[in-house]
């Protein structure tokens, strides 16, 4: 994205597009948003990345909208929108192309660097916040979901200071590991 001139959108309601053909290609190209009508529309967290890296000029009718507007206006309607913007930020520093998640609980599908537009992602993230609290029943169907897929499940857990921290998780079957602590507890 280093190489992308500045982008002109409009946000009109609460999405934001694009309108510029030469713009829409190479974002697109770069893996942003999703074209409608000839156009190019960004997620919200795509938004606050191009807004916070300075690569986009974001207006509202005449009215200049900056990071901190714009990030306010999103968190009006979405409660996870700074979170998907830390891991989102976060990814697209490390050099991946990011997108949106396709349900089973995932914030992100992630592509292998090299490889988007030519395979599928190779990754599904989701995210929590330090502290928060998710239940074993439902991170397990989430982990079962994403394999059976062919993907790699990642936790991406976001400290109190923003750090992101990934952690690549496995299936876990506690029925096994019950039998070993019975055995492993005889006397």
């Amino acid at each position: 994205m280093d190489e992308t001139l500045e982008v002109s959108g409009d946000l009109i309601l609460d999405q934001v597009y694009i309108s510029n053909k030469n713009m829409i290609r190479d974002l697109e190209q770069k893996g942003y948003g999703e074209i409608q009508k000839e156009k190019l529309l960004l997620k919200q967290f795509e938004t606050l990345y191009l807004l916070y890296t300075h690569k986009l000029i974001l207006k509202k009718n005449k009215n200049q909208i900056n990071f901190d507007t714009y990030m306010s206006i999103c968190q009006k309607t979405n409660s996870e929108i700074l979170t998907k913007f830390l891991i989102f930020r976060d990814l697209k520093t490390r050099g991946y192309v990011v997108k949106d998640g396709f349900g089973f609980g995932s914030d992100f599908r992630v592509y292998e660097r090299g490889h988007f537009g030519e395979k599928g992602a190779k990754f599904l993230i989701f995210g929590l916040n330090e502290g928060q609290q998710e239940k074993m029943s439902v991170l397990q169907k989430k982990i079962d979901e994403i394999t059976q897929m062919g993907k790699e499940p990642i936790i991406a857990v976001i400290e109190r200071r923003g750090e992101v921290i990934y952690y690549k998780i496995n299936k876990m079957n506690f029925f096994e590991n019950k039998a070993r602590l019975d055995d492993s507890f005889e006397f």
